[in-house]
């Protein structure tokens, strides 16, 4: 059993790191969860002026704004959360079907790999935008500097799947007769 295992070990370890990720920031969340909602609001505090340029100097529609943006990015962080433990899991489960086909352990391993790191690094793009945003004055700032993670860490999920759906759909439908 170990055997196949081997092929698609980065996956299922990525997958497992993912999913610990995930509940690490629970964990977080409920021991800490006003430290870390103050940390976005002293950040955007801290990036005041570039609500007020934003605000044309209008003080309340900056904080209107501020506000908005620390609510949102705390919504980045939960994201980061449940994307982290569901892509892990079903990084592990894929990647353990993987293991068991027959054949093509190159494309088997390569699909279980990019599932691993598309499940560590999407949850990660929505931890670090959170982070970011307050700081940069809004979230679509913050998703877009980090767009060289999002992106690659997007495609792998989509390629790996997609790699993932074909290994499994040949082996289950090659050379089979009809029952």
């Amino acid at each position: 059993m170990i055997e196949r295992l081997m092929s698609v070990r980065e996956g299922l370890l990525l997958g497992i790191l993912a999913v610990a990720y995930g509940w690490g920031l629970g964990v977080a969340f409920g021991a800490a969860e006003d430290a870390l909602k103050g940390g976005l609001e002293a950040s955007a505090e801290a990036s005041r002026a570039v609500y007020l340029e934003k605000a044309n100097g209008d003080a309340e529609a900056a904080a209107a704004s501020m506000k908005a943006t620390v609510d949102k990015a705390w919504n980045y962080y939960q994201r980061a959360h449940l994307h982290a433990g569901a892509i892990g899991a079903i990084a592990i489960g894929l990647s353990l079907v993987l293991g068991f086909l027959d054949g093509a352990s190159k494309l088997r391993r390569i699909a279980s790999g990019l599932l691993g790191f598309g499940a560590i690094g999407y949850p990660l793009f929505w931890m670090l935008a959170a982070q970011r945003a307050p700081g940069l004055g809004s979230t679509g700032a913050a998703k877009e500097s980090l767009a060289w993670l999002a992106v690659p860490s997007t495609g792998a999920l989509v390629v790996g799947l997609v790699l993932s759906f074909g290994l499994l759909a040949a082996r289950l439908y090659a050379s089979r007769t009809a029952p």
